[in-house]
């Protein structure tokens, strides 16, 4: 029997507490159920869930596209930081991925789960080839390897 990606998740985040990196990816398409499984562990642990592409877009709206490339990383760790919780859910985050912010998404969230268990939804696949979103040849393509990685599979 396939184990219910919440309780995936759950089981994730006390894997998680003793890593270097405290984050938990989980990946699939779109319509896979990653919101809602989100939803349910903030109803299990009382997490909050932030829409990243929600929060981000509105503070970056008045800055310059340079300005938006050099303090992207602060803005969103101190999204990440308005709350307290040990543990944060990040959803709605393919804003990251945008190549005019010229940023690293798994490496930005990676610092983010330095401090705190960060669990983020990840619209792409896992494979025998890595991580990846978007396909070979988009211009949001990303690959990466997945050893150190905690990764939770949503499935449609």
């Amino acid at each position: 029997m396939v184990e219910p990606v919440t309780d995936q998740v759950l089981r994730a985040i006390d894997q998680a507490r003793a890593r270097y990196y405290r984050l938990i990816v989980i990946v699939g398409p779109a319509g896979s159920g990653k919101t809602a499984a989100l939803q349910a562990v903030s109803a299990l642990t009382s997490a909050p869930i932030i829409n990243v592409n929600l929060e981000l877009s509105r503070q970056l709206l008045t800055l310059t596209e340079r300005q938006r490339a050099i303090q992207l990383s602060r803005i969103v760790g101190d999204i990440v930081k308005k709350t307290a919780d040990e543990l944060v859910l990040l959803d709605n985050t393919e804003i990251l991925f945008d190549v005019h912010l010229h940023v690293d998404p798994l490496r930005l969230l990676q610092g983010l789960a330095r401090n705190r268990t960060v669990v983020a939804t990840w619209n792409g696949t896992v494979g025998p080839n890595g991580l990846t979103y978007a396909v070979p040849g988009h211009p949001e393509y990303r690959r990466y390897p997945t050893g150190d990685l905690v990764i939770v599979e949503a499935k449609p």
